[in-house]
């Protein structure tokens, strides 16, 4: 049987933490400043060399905490999965409504996409992601709502992944929006008002998207989208309770 830290399995969580560390350096203030440093410039600039710069450090000290950038990138994923708010499934009202403890989970999971825009970009590239403590739980969570509605176990992992799917799907072009608003250094407002004209000429020969962008004229665009995120997730809740049959 392979030791523990065998690298046939490419996952932090599979490697055994050293136990002595740098005291300047561990791997709790590498992630930390990871995660700044996404925030703040994005995926694209994310390098150990890079990261090492801002923590004033040697890139090889790095390497003491973390193998390589796919290691880094798992963990600032579990990280920031620790933001999320789901349930005490344990919790007698949450329990009593599984809609609204799984509504809240979705949401909260919108919110955190939202502030780390580049979570959306990395979830196809974290290897053994599921490993980490807080996805781990998180997940184990939203299982175990799923479950006290009525959903056996096969089918609440495939309720799960449904639910998180429709999350990162709406989320991942609302994130890649609002990045791009960021760029222009206009108000959503503003970038939708220097729109209209354009937008009004390209739907002049389509009276279906002529009403619908007329319906919205004047609203808050913010609430348009919490709106829009709220609607299509109360659509999927329905699919999912319509699986229960009359006591879902």
């Amino acid at each position: 049987m392979p030791a523990p830290d065998d690298q046939s399995i490419p996952s932090v969580w599979a490697r055994p933490r050293k136990q002595r560390e740098q005291p300047t350096l561990s791997r709790e203030s590498i992630v930390t400043e990871a995660i700044g440093l996404l925030d703040a410039e994005g995926v694209e600039n994310l390098s150990m060399r890079r990261l090492a710069q801002r923590l004033n450090a040697g890139a090889t000290s790095l390497y003491r905490h973390v193998a390589n950038k796919d290691e880094l990138i798992e963990l600032v994923v579990d990280e920031v999965y620790g933001e999320l708010r789901v349930p005490d499934p344990d919790d007698p009202d949450a329990a009593a409504g599984w809609r609204a403890a799984i509504a809240e989970g979705a949401h909260s999971l919108r919110a955190m996409i939202l502030r780390h825009p580049w979570v959306a970009a990395v979830l196809g590239q974290v290897g053994l992601a599921s490993l980490g403590p807080n996805l781990g739980r998180q997940s184990g969570r939203i299982l175990a709502h799923f479950r006290q509605a009525g959903f056996q176990a096969g089918e609440a992992g495939q309720a799960m992944d449904t639910l998180i799917a429709y999350v990162i799907g709406m989320t991942t072009s609302e994130a890649a929006y609002l990045s791009m608003l960021a760029r222009s250094g206009k108000t959503e407002q503003e970038w939708i008002a220097s729109l209209r004209p354009l937008t009004e000429q390209a739907v002049r020969d389509e009276p279906m998207l002529t009403d619908l962008y007329a319906a919205i004229q004047g609203e808050d665009p913010a609430k348009t989208r919490d709106a829009n995120f709220g609607y299509g997730l109360e659509r999927v809740l329905d699919g999912l309770a319509a699986r229960l049959g009359p006591q879902g």
